[in-house]
């Protein structure tokens, strides 16, 4: 009986946690996720979800891993991804944290004009596993642009060592159409797309199907 493959997917939002009852975050909704979870299923594979907080509920019969920050999620992504035959990096994960975490939560100074955070940079997950992504595995990134977006896409897609990169707009979030692009590793433009984000993901299985077939 042939193994069932499994496609990792990440999803919705990280967060990143200034005190207790405060966190950076941003307007990920999952439905991206969803998508990409619906068609894994339907074509016989197995969707193996690594999901930060989202209100969507995912398919029955996705494996389905739960994380808060992006050390989490990445974290959790590096154990999952050995066992998978791709990732689909569909996340919004926060790029950058508190340099320090307060365990009390923070008061406003009286008579203050302000407070000044310092914040670092978190990892970048499809960076670390495109460092442990074998011949017979494929990874694709999205990158979500307000300008110079073909050009921020393209170095993405060779930083993180993806496959295929899928440039999306601030119009994408928590919205069930939108336009997208989508570049392999030429930088050749594969698809220009504006539809349903199931739509795009029965394309991007396309792509996947005829240029990452290396059973």
């Amino acid at each position: 009986m042939p193994i069932r493959p499994r496609i990792l997917i990440t999803s919705g939002p990280t967060r990143e946690y200034l005190d207790p009852v405060r966190f950076l975050t941003n307007g990920s909704s999952g439905r991206m996720g969803v998508a990409l979870a619906e068609t894994v299923l339907e074509r016989g594979e197995l969707p193996v979800i690594v999901s930060g907080p989202v209100a969507l509920a995912y398919p029955d019969g996705a494996e389905i891993h739960r994380v808060e920050t992006t050390e989490q999620m990445l974290e959790c992504c590096r154990q999952l991804f050995p066992d998978c035959n791709g990732i689909i990096g569909a996340a919004a994960p926060c790029d950058f944290r508190p340099e320090r975490f307060s365990d009390q939560k923070l008061s406003k100074p009286e008579g203050s004009n302000g407070v000044v955070f310092r914040f670092v940079e978190t990892p970048d997950i499809l960076a670390t596993l495109g460092k442990i992504k074998r011949q017979n595995q494929w990874i694709v990134g999205f990158a979500l642009e307000t300008e110079n977006g073909r050009n921020h896409a393209l170095k993405k897609l060779k930083q993180k060592n993806c496959d295929f990169i899928v440039l999306n707009s601030p119009k994408s979030i928590d919205n069930e159409t939108a336009s997208f692009q989508i570049f392999n590793t030429s930088g050749e433009l594969c698809a220009d797309l504006n539809c349903s984000k199931k739509a795009v993901v029965k394309e991007l299985f396309t792509l996947i199907d005829k240029y990452c077939n290396f059973v």
